[in-house]
């Protein structure tokens, strides 16, 4: 890749933020609470990508067919939301990296499949002067998760440019599949919740194996 980007769209989790603590406390909480089987980190870092709603169908016993599926995913959302911020922070050089795109006079949104108000939310937290477009799972407004390309297609149009000379950053298929999708060239991160050689089998052609490396590309 040597063209200029000026239109950066970044996943959150496993991207900017290293989340997997929190979601997996979370995730633990619910299944104590409802009398299931708790997880590994390990197992979490499997179950991410698809939203949280896929995160609890991957941990509940038998998803959503287990009678007790909506309760505990209602205890998960609400201990998510007071506990997002227990351990959750940015990848090293990832402040640095927004801070310096943004004195380049890129623009910059966050696309994520977690719910709209933890997305908004952390956005606002850690990244408030970089971040303009923070974009979360919405889909009872008719804006599909990813990898469908809607929140991709919200993003951009909140930011008010088309997707010429925009590219897409995350960690996962789910992200590269989204790429795809909104017609977006993928630079795949090494440091998420997918190992290289995962994401070369999904079809990730550009890598970095560290935030600044980005601004090399």
């Amino acid at each position: 890749m040597t063209k200029s980007y000026h239109t950066y769209i970044f996943d959150l989790d496993g991207t900017l933020l290293e989340t997997l603590e929190d979601l997996t406390a979370a995730v633990n909480y619910a299944m104590r609470t409802h009398g299931m089987p708790e997880h590994s980190l390990a197992d979490v870092r499997r179950f991410v990508g698809n939203g949280v709603k896929m995160l609890m169908v991957r941990a509940v016993p038998s998803g959503e067919a287990n009678p007790q599926f909506e309760a505990a995913f209602a205890t998960f959302r609400a201990y998510y939301m007071d506990h997002s911020l227990d351990t959750t922070r940015p990848y090293a050089g990832i402040p640095e990296l927004l801070a310096e795109l943004k004195s380049r006079g890129k623009r910059i949104a966050v696309v994520s499949n977690k719910f709209c108000a933890a997305t908004q939310s952390l956005c606002r937290h850690f990244f408030p002067d970089t971040v303009e477009v923070a974009i979360g799972e919405h889909e009872s407004e008719g804006i599909r998760k990813k990898p469908a390309p809607d929140t991709v297609i919200e993003a951009l149009k909140q930011l008010g440019v088309g997707k010429e000379n925009a590219v897409y950053v995350g960690d996962s298929e789910v992200d590269l599949q989204t790429a795809r999708n909104a017609g977006l060239p993928c630079i795949s991160v090494l440091w998420g919740f997918r190992d290289r050689d995962f994401l070369k089998e999904n079809g990730a052609t550009t890598f970095v194996a560290a935030p600044l490396d980005i601004l090399s590309l």
